[in-house]
């Protein structure tokens, strides 16, 4: 049993490394439609008074999903790379196409919440509702009143109006959550087109071919998981070497002995300089033929005294 759970969990943790851009973004679209639904339900409360729907409903739509974007851009480590990349080479290195389309992706990655925030307010219809109840044109609902105004007209999404006119609320409602949803669905086609149309063109202009760039996609996630790893384990070597020297000695684990005596001392303190190295934005470079798949494997395979881009062939890839 335990065998059949472990082969089990390895199948999934693979299908998850194989499509961890998919599985990432649908994850968070599920998160925010789990957010959007709670907000409704416990949180969402239209004032009903006139001046106060527009600001209160505009915002249950805009402001969640502006806090969404920002997060999504402040995740992406996209962001770092470019800003790093400023910082240390002021950009010298990196063209304008290449700052194009790393902004393109950072903002793809960041819109999914956003939009899927947008796109269950407006299907949902009740911040709609909320905030345009209050520019429904009396004279165009059948026989109703002259002398209601704004006012009354604010006040239908609680049903807070007089009895004489709350026989409308339904046709209100039905022709606002017509109007919010139509637009919910518009938005739905205009990112489904964008979407299809950023891939086509992303595959069109791609120099590398499908089983290059697939095999380019597992490099990338390899080298990741094998760097953090690699510098979790020194980063805690080094850390007991400097406590040990303080204190005489270092309270370590069975886990964190084991990886002492696995690896032994740190022979070697990464200068700044290499850092900076293998930081920043990176494009798809070959050097005589030979693909140079990351800044780290480029920094592994070149000299560091012969260190330069002479002889590279530089395409517009991201990292």
């Amino acid at each position: 049993m335990a065998a059949l759970i472990t082969e089990n969990f390895k199948f999934v943790a693979l299908f998850f490394k194989s499509k961890d851009v998919v599985i990432f973004n649908g994850l968070i679209a599920l998160g925010t439609v789990a957010s959007q639904t709670a907000y409704n339900v416990f949180a969402f409360d239209c004032p009903c008074s006139s001046g106060r729907n527009y600001r209160y409903g505009l915002a249950a739509i805009g402001v969640p999903a502006l806090v969404l974007f920002l997060i999504g851009v402040t995740l992406n480590k996209h962001t770092w790379n470019l800003v790093s990349e400023c910082r240390i080479r002021a950009c010298k290195k990196v063209s304008a196409a290449a700052v194009f389309a790393l902004l393109g992706s950072v903002v793809g990655r960041a819109v999914v919440a956003p939009v899927t925030w947008s796109v269950l307010s407006l299907l949902r219809g009740e911040a709609y509702v909320c905030a345009l109840s209050e520019f429904v044109d009396p004279s165009s609902l059948e026989n109703f009143p002259d002398s209601h105004g704004p006012e009354v007209m604010a006040g239908f999404p609680c049903k807070a109006v007089p009895a004489d006119v709350l026989v409308y609320y339904d046709e209100i409602n039905r022709r606002l959550k017509y109007e919010s949803q139509f637009l919910g669905w518009l938005l739905v086609a205009l990112s489904s087109v964008t979407v299809f149309l950023l891939l086509c063109l992303k595959r069109c202009c791609s120099p590398l071919g499908y089983q290059q760039e697939a095999y380019w996609s597992h490099f990338r996630s390899s080298e990741n998981q094998l760097f953090n790893r690699t510098a979790d384990v020194h980063a805690k070597i080094l850390a007991a070497e400097s406590v040990k020297s303080f204190f005489g000695f270092v309270a370590l684990d069975k886990e964190e002995k084991d990886q002492l005596q696995e690896y032994g001392e740190i022979k070697n303190v990464i200068p700044g300089a290499q850092w900076n190295q293998i930081t920043g934005v990176y494009l798809y470079r070959e050097n005589k033929g030979v693909p140079l798949y990351s800044r780290l494997n480029k920094w592994s395979s070149v000299p560091t005294e012969n260190n330069v881009e002479a002889g590279e062939k530089e395409m517009v890839r991201l990292t």
